[in-house]
């Protein structure tokens, strides 16, 4: 009757810092912590950091990778235990401090078709100089402009509109002329075709391949 008595619960233990490591791992720490001698307390600690190591052996002797064990051990510790890190002690604020926000790409509703990569991809464009270079760069855009909308569920297009797109979203850096000619739809609707068919055939093989097996 005893034993059962003196049994502990989870819920009515302290709550672990980085559960991942166990309770044996936050009482080894909370041991160290206690120890009054700084020497054996150093020791104690590169014995724990050793032992977290080994959960992981591959990474263990990787700079980065330790420099992170110390920081969880000093975490695990709640920045109570005072040992000689080899590495520099990331303060508690500084653990806790919120990162920026990031910012939201760029969108264009009008022509969400496009993606948000061609945008990227013009904004690199217009900052190289004019040439040949260029120029191949801009049909690239403007034809991969024409299939992202030809699979927009549309059969054609002209290019004309292709390029009035190109020139807004560049804000008027690119401006491709009558003379451009992009490949022609038929060959981007036929390669979408294609590319349907031959999903659908391993569809269907998967499917036969399973069929007439046994479930269990």
């Amino acid at each position: 009757m005893n034993l059962v008595e003196n049994l502990e619960y989870n819920t009515e233990r302290e709550k672990l810092i980085i559960p991942e490591y166990g309770r044996h791992f936050q009482k080894m720490v909370d041991h160290a912590v206690s120890i009054a001698d700084r020497e054996e307390r150093n020791k104690i600690a590169k014995s724990i950091i050793d032992v977290m190591g080994n959960l992981q052996p591959h990474l263990r002797d990787v700079p980065d990778f330790q420099h992170k064990l110390w920081d969880q051990l000093f975490i695990m510790s709640d920045f109570k235990l005072d040992v000689d890190s080899p590495f520099p002690i990331t303060s508690k604020e500084v653990l806790e401090q919120r990162p920026e926000p990031l910012e939201y790409p760029q969108n264009h509703p009008k022509y969400r078709f496009y993606g948000n990569n061609i945008k990227r991809m013009i904004d690199v464009a217009v900052k190289w100089d004019k040439g040949d270079m260029r120029d191949g760069l801009e049909y690239a855009i403007a034809n991969h402009m024409k299939k992202c909308y030809l699979n927009w569920n549309k059969d054609t297009v002209d290019d004309k509109a292709i390029f009035k797109h190109l020139y807004e979203l560049s804000d008027g850096q690119i401006n491709l002329t009558d003379e451009t000619i992009l490949t022609d739809s038929g060959q981007f609707l036929k390669n979408r075709v294609a590319k349907s068919v031959r999903s659908s055939n391993k569809k269907n093989q998967r499917s036969n391949n399973n069929r007439g097996k046994k479930r269990y």
